[in-house]
């Protein structure tokens, strides 16, 4: 009999990984700069932007940090007022509020993605930038987003942090925008435990980016491509020391060649899952757009017909039966519901994300997880569910 899954481990690291902490343990060379050419964190940066198709990444100590320093590079004035979807990690604002701008929050529909009617109102009501999360790895209509922002001269930028691998027709997210921005913490598809990667076309970007996140006196001469960008801002601009150490750029260099079977296996295992709450009229797992191919590390489903107790009691059933499921807007002090962020002023009510966020449901859901392991989840979430909604009769669907 299977027992319950672990769905926090992380794949282990590739072997290949070891003799490079070795070599770089035995010189202590674990600064970015220190080597003359090639350091682990210079070759990370160019095989990623590679990996991407985009001219330049800087390899940065979080995503958080890639977030922070993507908007100081736009060179914003102070106050700059920045759309970003509500719901996201606590991150996403505090990074734009780290920036000195203004975070203006636009609501989430069921779908899990940014209601666009919402979002184009608060682009007239004045914007000078936009941040897409695209939380959990749920895309929102780029195509749309992309039209109505670019129609308004506004820049739109991707906080990719749960979407390395994911496609919007074709494109990877992340590289739609002005500046994409991943993260390699330790739940994301690649791990370093902590980490985070900003990529962009534009060379005074990448610049700018580069100086502040602490290249030094002449150390953005290591940055290829930008050196003349870079000796334009030599002293002009503040420095954050938000730069990523070799040893990280060790770990995450060979995990770079599993990004596609992660995909491939994430994408499997979310599919099953999803298929068989779907058969549930208990639950619902939002469908991927038609443009999007998703690369999903987790699973998000909604609850249909609960009440606020119902859904506590299903979550410590579920628990009980060995599977651990967090909703978001149930779960004390969580991260990714709006109204916890106290250190934004005058936050809106954001009614249909409040709804939203009072039924969705997160499961974590390893690429790395057996057929086996994922019937005994979607076992004991069907189960739970029917403990506490036996399912005699038809039962209405909560209003968003």
């Amino acid at each position: 009999m299977t027992s319950a899954p672990n769905t926090y481990d992380a794949e282990p690291i590739p072997p290949e990984a070891r003799q490079e902490i070795d070599r770089l343990l035995q010189s202590g060379d674990l600064f970015r700069y220190t080597a003359l050419q090639d350091a682990p964190v210079a070759r990370l940066e160019t095989e990623f932007a590679a990996m991407l198709g985009v001219k330049y990444a800087l390899a940065v100590s979080s995503c958080s940090a890639a977030l922070f320093l993507a908007l100081k590079a736009l060179d914003m004035p102070r106050g700059a007022r920045v759309l970003f979807p509500a719901f996201t990690f606590a991150a996403v604002p505090s990074a734009i509020i780290h920036a000195d701008c203004t975070p203006v929050p636009v609501e989430v529909d069921d779908t899990l993605r940014i209601d666009l009617a919402d979002f184009e109102a608060r682009l007239d009501d004045g914007a000078d930038a936009v941040l897409i999360s695209h939380m959990r790895g749920h895309t929102s209509d780029m195509d749309a987003i992309m039209a109505l922002a670019s129609a308004r001269n506004i820049p739109v930028l991707e906080d990719a942090a749960h979407s390395l691998g994911t496609k919007w027709n074709g494109q990877d997210i992340g590289t739609i925008g002005k500046i994409g921005c991943f993260s390699f913490q330790s739940y994301k598809l690649i791990n370093a435990g902590e980490g985070g990667i900003l990529v962009t076309d534009d060379p005074e970007i990448a610049a700018r980016a580069v100086i502040m996140s602490g290249a030094y006196e002449h150390a953005w001469k290591k940055h290829p491509g930008v050196e003349e960008h870079c000796a334009r801002w030599q002293n002009r601009l503040p420095l954050y020391n938000m730069r990523m150490q070799n040893l990280s750029a060790a770990v995450i260099r060979p995990q770079l060649a599993h990004v596609p079977r992660r995909v491939a296996d994430g994408r499997r295992n979310h599919d099953y899952v999803a298929a068989r709450l779907n058969g549930s009229p208990l639950f619902s797992v939002p469908a991927a757009l038609p443009a999007e191919a998703r690369a999903p590390d987790s699973l998000q489903f909604l609850l249909n017909g609960f009440s606020a107790d119902d859904a506590r009691s299903f979550a410590r059933a579920a628990d009980d039966l060995g599977v651990s499921v967090q909703i978001f807007g149930l779960s004390r002090d969580n991260a990714r519901a709006f109204w916890n962020w106290k250190f934004i002023e005058d936050m809106p009510e954001l009614p249909r994300t409040r709804a939203m966020l009072m039924r969705a449901c997160d499961l974590r859901l390893p690429a790395r997880l057996t057929m086996a392991e994922l019937d005994f989840i979607a076992d004991a979430i069907l189960q739970a569910g029917e403990l506490i909604l036996p399912q005699t009769q038809p039962r209405p669907q909560i209003a968003s």
